[in-house]
């Protein structure tokens, strides 16, 4: 993929002044549910009409789609409304279901991104497709493997390709359902510039309160669209209840978002700058995490010094700690005095937190 430039012709050529735009409800439950929703989202930012069809669910019992039914009733969308449509795939019968019912765009979900066997079983079914295809990072962390999946679709002679950040699966409890892990997904767009982005707020999130936020984030990232899950009644929703907004909720959000546009040298600067300090930003909230994890453990180490009675300062570890600190940071561009300045300060909330605990 060595000349992305052209995979990003497809999204070049809907002449947007907006970002893509991809919404709809996270499950097709009813053909009245999928029709409703679509005509309230019918005169809006809205490019692709989405619903999923095949749910891939953890655990069996949960409602796991209406199949291939639901692939008639978007017809009737694209008939009714005149929008795009959008379902995701998870093998070769998918596929084939969705190119004969004329679907315009196919994503690949997490759970199928970080299988190779099933990227290739795909990218054979879809050979020569001019469908938009669109890969969600896998549930694990791993840019190689994202990466591989979209360069096996490449291989098979696909070239209306994008890729969608949803986040990543993590055993620790975070106000994310899944951690955005914004540098992976920077460090995605410096390898491929081109390669239309799209961020998935609703599954990062899992709470429609927090839609917005991750949203604008990132687009000041640079992210090219957003794929938004919608519904006329979120709360009884037959599936992810939770982070699903009401198309009025959905306007309100494209109207609310700041969109920096391009078009001049200083519109430019603008826009780099902004995108400098959301980097900046993610980086900062992942240094509170940090030093939240850190303070945890030495509120650990606190009760277990407080049960052997053991005193709070030992003078020979932290003179290590430093040690390999200063020449760590020295490896990282950070002057002696800087990290002295710092782990003096992090030293002593440490010890504040045990004292705390010893004197408890």
């Amino acid at each position: 993929m060595e000349n992305s430039k052209e995979m990003r012709t497809w999204l070049d050529d809907l002449g947007l002044d907006h970002p893509l735009v991809i919404a709809g409800p996270c499950s097709a439950e009813t053909e009245e549910q999928v029709l409703k929703i679509a005509h309230e989202l019918k005169d809006t930012d809205v490019n692709y009409y989405r619903a999923g069809i095949w749910k891939p669910r953890t655990r069996p019992g949960n409602f796991e789609g209406v199949g291939a039914l639901g692939l008639k009733w978007l017809q009737k969308v694209k008939e009714e409304t005149g929008l795009k449509t959008a379902t995701e795939v998870a093998n070769k019968a998918h596929v084939e279901l969705a190119l004969e019912h004329d679907i315009d765009l196919l994503w690949i979900g997490a759970r199928s991104a970080v299988s190779p066997f099933i990227m290739q079983e795909i990218a054979d079914a879809l050979e020569g497709t001019d469908k938009v295809v669109l890969v969600k990072n896998p549930i694990n962390p791993d840019l190689s493997l994202w990466l591989g999946g979209i360069e096996r679709l490449y291989t098979a002679g696909i070239r209306k390709l994008g890729a969608i950040h949803r986040g990543f699966s993590t055993y620790e409890k975070t106000k994310y359902r899944n951690i955005p892990e914004w540098q992976l997904a920077i460090e995605f767009q410096n390898k491929f510039p081109d390669l239309p982005l799209i961020s998935d707020p609703s599954h990062i999130t899992g709470n429609r309160e927090m839609i917005f936020d991750v949203s604008q984030t990132a687009l000041d990232l640079n992210f090219d669209g957003l794929m938004i899950e919608t519904h006329f009644d979120p709360d009884n929703a037959w599936s992810d209840a939770a982070q699903q907004v009401t198309p009025s909720k959905l306007v309100q959000i494209m109207r609310d978002l700041k969109i920096r546009k391009e078009d001049d040298s200083e519109a430019a600067y603008t826009k780099e700058l902004s995108n400098l300090r959301a980097q900046i930003d993610v980086i900062d909230s992942q240094l509170i995490e940090s030093l939240g994890k850190r303070m945890k453990i030495s509120d650990a180490i606190g009760k277990l010094k407080k049960e052997k009675n053991v005193a709070v300062l030992q003078s020979n570890r932290w003179n290590q700690i430093l040690g390999a600190m200063i020449l760590e940071g020295e490896s990282k561009g950070l002057s002696e005095e800087f990290v002295l300045r710092m782990f003096k300060a992090i030293h002593q909330e440490s010890i504040n937190h045990q004292e705390k605990i010893l004197n408890q």
